[in-house]
């Protein structure tokens, strides 16, 4: 008996498209295609190529927007303050545009082929707050530090706020350490009323005051060998405080003063990262880090190995304006004290102290004049460079501050390089006094023991001569002639200052090689 099929609606609806029979052999239909989305990967990609040109600093490479700030991006940080990583950037054009997450493995996927692309790019100085025109040599240049990469062209003819080409440049380098600057503003009665309301924060002198104008004014010209300003007084006299306004001038309010690094290792990284190198309440100087300043104001580069490498180095170049705050620093090396400049603070009378508060905040409201004041400044003085170098006859060891020193003197009256030549002369007097074998030969030479017409004689017979009296056995001493020898080339320079010169004369004598001291007394 055979039963009729039952209907049943579910089944009905489930075959309004029925499968049509296959004959025997026949290959089953296949699917319509559709669009495929590209993998993520590509898109970043894309953008990263599209977007971004590449560029070389240090051996590092950089993504710098085609259309954004001049401000050049790491592409190898994961992330960055200030400027963002690279990986930032894509993760935010992916998620504004296609309202997704990227996968983290297809970001690491692009930055590997990013930074293959961009081996080949071009090695290129971006520098840090402050550069030099790249067409016009007395053009420089003063980044903001804001997130737009508004900038100060300050040339001969004045300072004006734009924003630098992003292929002509300068393209800007950030780090933790370049902090916003205040937008500039002209005060009413130019630069002097600037330089006014900043000596009525700051307690400097009255003949420090013009010294540490001509500092900030060193620090906004790039590739400049500047001295060492130290900031000393005695206790109460703000050495701190004074210190973070000084350098924040050209840093940002509250900008950081560090504490010494313990070696050489660490000076490098944070003198790079940042434009002036603040070191804060210092007691004394070590030797290496007394030779590692002489060499971070005239330009230094340090080479320490590649993490996870065996024959690959990170190179770290640097010139920075360098600020000391301390009561004391003990005896300095001679070639230190050619290139210091030491700024005496005043004590604060208790009528005029005034709390943390408010003595911040009074900075911070002129701030942008005072950073007005100064660049209408260095536009004068800029335009009298020339004219400057070409009058002045005599040049110390820091010629190019001195040349800048002549010219601020030009345009505003002042005396700064009478000043600056003066605590040259006061350095070079501790560095004699504060040297053993200095000392020695200061005492000698001065005395009437010594021969009128000069004493000449071997190292020998000179190592003798300064050891007697018992000063041959106290601690520090030289211990040969070869080390004496030594000891009198550190100080040369401080001791013809002073009218002393020891030198290699002709001819030897049964101790050796003759050496000739003389002594005239400097007018």
């Amino acid at each position: 008996m055979t039963h009729a099929p039952t209907f049943n609606p579910s089944a009905a609806a489930r075959s309004v498209v029925p499968f049509p029979r296959l004959e025997a052999g026949a290959e089953p239909p296949r699917a319509p295609k559709q669009d495929k989305q590209p993998p993520q990967a590509e898109v970043l990609r894309l953008i990263g190529q599209n977007r971004f040109r590449y560029l070389h600093h240090n051996g590092a490479p950089y993504a710098v927007p085609y259309d954004g700030p001049p401000v050049a991006v790491p592409l190898r940080a994961t992330a960055h303050s200030g400027t963002g990583s690279l990986r930032q950037h894509l993760t935010r054009a992916y998620v504004t545009e296609h309202d997704r997450t990227p996968s983290q493995s297809a970001l690491a996927d692009v930055l590997g082929a990013l930074d293959a692309l961009a081996a080949d790019a071009p090695e290129a100085e971006l520098p840090l707050r402050v550069a030099a025109d790249p067409d016009d040599a007395a053009v420089t240049w003063l980044d903001l530090g804001r997130p737009d990469g508004e900038s100060v062209r300050l040339g001969p003819d004045g300072w004006t706020l734009t924003y630098p080409d992003v292929e002509a440049g300068p393209v800007w380098r950030r780090s933790r350490l370049v902090r916003p600057l205040p937008r500039p503003d002209r005060a009413a009665g130019g630069w002097r009323t600037g330089v006014e309301e900043f000596a009525a924060l700051l307690p400097f002198t009255a003949e420090t005051l013009p010294l540490a104008v001509g500092w900030l004014l060193a620090a906004l010209r790039p590739g400049m060998p500047r001295p060492v300003a130290y900031l000393t007084g005695e206790q109460g006299t703000g050495k701190s405080t004074s210190g973070q306004m000084l350098a924040g001038v050209i840093e940002g309010a509250h900008a950081p003063l560090r504490q010494a690094p313990e070696n050489l290792r660490d000076l490098g990284p944070t003198t790079a990262a940042g434009w002036v190198l603040a070191l804060d309440n210092l007691s004394g100087l070590p030797g290496w880090l007394s030779d590692a300043l002489c060499r971070i104001v005239t330009g230094d580069a340090q080479v320490t190995r590649a993490l996870y490498t065996d024959d690959d180095v990170n190179v770290l170049t640097y010139q920075r304006p360098v600020l000391l705050t301390g009561i004391d620093l003990g005896a300095l090396r001679n070639d230190l004290a050619e290139r210091m400049m030491p700024l005496e603070l005043q004590p604060i009378p208790r009528h005029k102290r005034r709390t943390a508060g408010a003595l911040w905040t009074a900075y911070e409201q002129a701030h942008p004049r005072i950073l007005g004041a100064l660049l209408d400044l260095a536009a004068a003085v800029w335009a009298d460079l020339p004219y400057a170098a070409a009058e002045l006859t005599e040049r110390p060891r820091l010629a190019d501050f001195a040349e800048l020193l002549h010219a601020l003197d030009r345009v505003t009256g002042w005396r700064s390089l009478d000043a600056f030549t003066g605590a040259q002369d006061t350095l070079n007097d501790a560095v004699l006094d504060g040297h053993p074998v200095a000392a020695a030969l200061r005492e000698w030479t001065t005395s009437p023991a010594f021969p009128s017409g000069g004493w000449q004689g071997s190292m020998t017979e000179l190592h003798r001569q300064l050891g007697s009296d018992g000063r041959g056995l106290a601690d520090g001493w030289p211990k040969t002639p070869a080390v004496l020898s030594a000891r009198i080339r550190q100080v040369a320079p401080a001791l013809r200052s002073r009218g002393i010169h020891v030198a290699r004369a002709s001819g030897s004598n049964k101790n050796g090689k003759v050496w000739a001291v003389t002594y005239a007394p400097p007018s």
